[in-house]
């Protein structure tokens, strides 16, 4: 723990300040009943009320608080990515990992699954299920948690197959531990540094799919506050000088430019190379 918080002071102002963004959103994610003036679907004025003291960021339009909508946005757009890409992560992961342990007919089998899945446009392929399945939040989770499954399973096969061929998991077989023991204790340390940069990419990946779904009305649907609606729904106001649809999208741009601060650091510290 101290080693950790050393390594954070010594990390570059960027780095800093993207742990520093990451865990603002994260605590406003947590405390939205708390910070939030009113609630998240409560109508409260009327339609595209300016900016004033008693509503900070103006009204929406149908009469919703902005700053409020803001808020439980952070909770419902950033808690679905990060649920969506753990999921993502453990499926990949996991069958990446078995893949390059087990190799043969099972690798065949599962990597060409992979490539057939791969080979689909992603947006399309997306709005095609959910326009099957419907857009419900559960249907929204695994659908985009299978997809972005894929592209963890490439990556962790990828570093596993260099890993599973060292002399050390060869003599782990020998002594004669199972598949999960050499899986769980020689290869998994050895790869989780790109595991965990990659985490971080396909948590921004997810994040911003997201906020493009419901911009195109197929993500999280009304009445749930989300920036991505949020956007769509007041984007009239633009042409009116009014920047309020504008927050929204600097929230999202922020969580994104943050998330990638970090990576950029982290990358760097787990490649071994000195400043």
């Amino acid at each position: 723990m101290i080693d950790a918080i050393k390594s954070l002071r010594q990390a570059p102002w960027s780095c800093q300040l993207g742990l520093l963004v990451i865990t603002l959103y994260f605590f406003v994610a947590v405390a939205a009943p708390i910070l939030a003036p009113y609630g998240e679907i409560e109508i409260v004025g009327d339609s595209y009320e300016p900016w004033s003291d008693e509503f900070i960021l103006g009204t929406d339009n149908i009469g919703r608080d902005m700053l409020s909508r803001l808020i439980f946005g952070a909770r419902n757009t950033v808690g679905i990515a990060i649920t969506i890409t753990a999921i993502a992560f453990v499926i990949g992961a996991l069958t990446g990992l078995l893949a390059a342990t087990l190799r043969g007919w099972v690798d065949q089998v599962m990597s060409r699954i992979v490539d057939v899945l791969m080979a689909i446009p992603g947006l399309v392929f997306i709005l095609l299920v959910l326009a099957i399945f419907g857009t419900e939040i559960p249907v929204l989770i695994i659908v985009i948690a299978l997809f972005e499954a894929t592209r963890v399973f490439r990556l962790s096969r990828a570093v596993a197959m260099n890993v599973e061929v060292m002399d050390f998991v060869e003599v782990a077989k020998l002594r004669g531990e199972s598949l999960w023991w050499v899986i769980r204790r020689e290869i998994l340390p050895n790869v989780m540094a790109p595991l965990i940069a990659e985490f971080g990419v396909r948590f921004t990946y997810t994040f911003l799919f997201i906020a493009g779904l419901s911009f195109l009305g197929l993500g999280i649907q009304p009445p749930t506050a989300d920036w991505g609606s949020m956007v769509r729904e007041n984007s009239v106001l633009i042409t009116f000088s009014d920047f309020t649809p504008l927050m929204p999208a600097a929230a999202i741009a922020l969580l994104t430019v943050s998330v990638n601060f970090v990576i950029d650091w982290f990358l760097h510290k787990s490649s071994g190379l000195k400043e």
